[in-house]
């Protein structure tokens, strides 16, 4: 499984992967995510799913890009491009992954901004070549395993969140998510975007990296249930023998 989570705040774009990848009982570390930059042109590409499929459409996306580059000048036009690749892949390798027994599952998020983009712009890519653009009510999309970092992103994140607490909500709803699913891990790598900078910051975190704010979280959970308010716990307690 995956954990791949990107936010659009009023700032720019802040987006997390993680690297665990499973075949079968063996388990590897693997880039998620991708930057693709050329002057004015700065993007991010990260996918949750089948690898071979991944790496195929990444490949010929990458030989598109370079063949096109110059004739881009808004990310949906990538967006499209890459959507071309997924479809072809589909084409060449469903029919046979499917009699294996695998599903073709390819979700992709792409996020950036081109030189005639008002501002910078974020989507997701479903495995049939289409696609749908985050709106500011729901300011993110995640991939893979995202149920576990849900409830924590629909209450502390909005469009005006700025880039320092969207890193603070990203991190902390894959560490809920890594503690519950045992096939999303460390390293991960995060990227972000500022609007209109055309160019993107990559990090890499390994586990002993966030270790502090990893206790720190842990504490501040434990501390906030206890200070829940318990009167309507009462009724039920004294009920009891």
């Amino acid at each position: 499984m995956t954990f791949c989570l990107a936010m659009k705040v009023k700032e720019g774009l802040v987006a997390l992967a993680d690297t665990r990848i499973t075949s079968g009982t063996e388990q590897i570390t693997g880039k998620k995510v991708s930057i693709h930059q050329n002057g004015k042109h700065s993007l991010f590409l990260m996918t949750s799913g089948l690898r071979s499929a991944r790496d195929k459409a990444l490949t010929y996306f990458d030989e598109q890009l370079g063949q096109a580059w110059e004739s881009y000048d808004r990310l949906y036009q990538a967006v499209n491009t890459f959507a071309d690749q997924v479809r072809r892949v589909a084409r060449e390798d469903k029919e046979a992954l499917e009699e294996g027994g695998y599903r073709f599952n390819l979700f992709s998020i792409m996020g950036g901004q081109l030189s005639k983009d008002a501002e910078h712009k974020l989507y997701l890519v479903y495995p049939q070549g289409n696609w749908v653009e985050v709106t500011d009510s729901t300011p993110y999309y995640a991939i893979g395993e995202s149920s576990y970092g849900k409830p924590l992103l629909d209450r502390a994140l909005s469009y005006e969140s700025g880039m320092d607490l969207a890193l603070k909500v990203g991190y902390l709803a894959f560490e809920a998510t890594r503690t519950s699913a045992t096939d999303v891990d460390f390293p991960i790598d995060m990227v972000l975007y500022r609007k209109g900078s055309y160019r993107m910051a990559e990090t890499r975190y390994e586990r002993e990296d966030l270790a502090a704010v990893t206790e720190w979280w842990k504490k501040r959970v434990r501390e906030t249930v206890e200070l829940c308010p318990s009167e309507w716990a009462k009724a039920a307690l004294d009920k009891l023998p």
